[in-house]
Order: structure tokens, then C-alpha cells, then sequence
């Protein structure tokens, strides 16, 4: 099985990706993009996606970069999240990579993007760490 086939199988047997209806969109050695459709259940009072839905892609954008740098399953260890502007549009965007690694630990980055009328916008930054199980 390939990479996109691995991926693809452990994206689709987690459950709360299913939930939010997130999608996979890339998958390479250097690269992870995940994205969500934002619906009202995505959003917080003030109409903006909500912290949470952030830190999910986030976490999740972070993992899949740091389990393929690490070429094998992985789990986040810690991350930290900046929220830099509050996201409201259509859709959201997690663009992940790996930045170091080792025999059993990944640092990655993950950059989010709201896509508001064909614009694109940076809304939060997060850096975190993965450990290969």
C-alpha cells in the first residue's frame, strides 16, 4: 500500500474526522492539507469557526506530517496553538509539514487558512510534537 492508501485508510477510520466532515486533500513526504466546509455547526456565537475546530485540524494536519516524517503510526505529544485572526468564510484550510526529525520524535508545523470569497487568509499557526507508537 502506498502512502495516499495508508493515510487515506487511518483518515477515514477516525470517527470525529468523520464527525466534523473533514477531508483529506493532500498527503505527500514533505506536505499534509486537510480540510473542512464550514457549516453553522462549525461556528462559535459570533458567526467565526470555532477555537476548537481550529485546534482539530491543527492536531490532526500535525500528525499525519509527523507520522509520514516518521514512517510510522503516531501520536501528538503536545502542541501549541495562535489564533491570529478570527476565521469566517466558506472553508478551512490546515497546511502541515514536518521541521525536524528524529528516531522517535517529530516537531511540525501546521498552518490554518480561511478561505472567505475566493480569498485566502491566514488565521491561526501551530506547533507541535510527535511521537512515533
Amino acid at each position: 500500500m502506498d502512502i495516499r492508501n495508508i493515510a487515506d485508510h487511518i483518515f477515514k477510520s477516525q470517527p470525529f474526522s468523520q464527525f466534523l466532515d473533514a477531508n483529506l486533500k493532500v498527503i505527500s513526504a514533505n506536505e499534509v492539507e486537510i480540510d473542512i466546509v464550514l457549516g453553522e455547526q462549525h461556528r462559535q456565537q459570533h458567526g467565526f469557526a470555532h477555537g476548537g475546530v481550529l485546534s482539530y485540524l491543527a492536531d490532526n494536519s500535525i500528525t499525519f506530517a509527523g507520522g509520514i516524517a516518521l514512517m510510522g503510526d503516531a501520536l501528538t505529544s503536545e502542541f501549541k496553538i495562535n489564533y491570529v485572526k478570527p476565521a469566517q468564510g466558506e472553508r478551512l484550510i490546515a497546511k502541515a509539514i514536518a521541521k525536524s526529525v528524529g528516531k522517535k520524535q517529530a516537531v511540525c508545523v501546521a498552518e490554518i487558512y480561511c478561505i472567505h470569497q475566493d480569498r485566502e487568509y491566514l488565521c491561526a499557526i501551530a506547533q507541535g510534537t510527535v511521537i512515533k507508537i
